[in-house]
């Protein structure tokens, strides 16, 4: 696996089937892992279409796997770095740190994408709509199969 971040609240690493590694660690370690499985598993339920799908969630490792959405981007104008984080909102999550280092580019449609949701917040209007009550495992359904191997599919209107 490549290393990709080694901070005091995270370690990061790609697998090299693609999939994103994540495990949280120092303050509130549990807290930012109980958050970021939740956003992540309410905005798949909203069918947002630029944020990596949670495929495995370990409570007891405080570990999740992702898929990969791009690499990181390291230059973004702000006026389309705010319109990202803003477009995050029509879909019930306001990310709370909305910054470059939490956009990443996937050439495979050409999409910024938005990653790091342990600081997110469900909306207001939105937490009717919220899985919580979902199992602390997750384990990829054929929909999610078919979005790592071929991408996301486009949301019906």
């Amino acid at each position: 696996m490549h290393q990709v971040k080694d901070t005091l609240r995270a370690t990061v690493r790609i697998g090299y089937d693609g999939r994103v590694h994540k495990t949280f660690r120092g303050p509130n370690a549990q807290e930012r892992f109980d958050t970021e499985v939740k956003v992540l598993r309410f905005l798949e339920k909203m069918q947002c279409p630029f944020v990596p799908r949670l495929l495995e969630s370990d409570p007891e490792q405080l570990k999740i796997v992702t898929s990969s959405c791009g690499q990181r981007v390291d230059h973004l104008d702000d006026d389309r770095r705010l319109e990202l984080f803003a477009e995050l909102e029509k879909y019930g999550v306001r990310h709370d740190d909305a910054e470059t280092r939490n956009v990443t580019y996937r050439q495979s449609d050409g999409r910024f994408c938005l990653i790091d949701f342990e600081f997110a917040t469900i909306l207001p209007g939105f937490e009717e709509a919220d899985g919580a009550n979902q199992p602390s495992h997750t384990e990829p359904t054929p929909d999610l199969a078919r979005s790592q191997q071929y991408g996301p599919r486009p949301v019906e209107q």
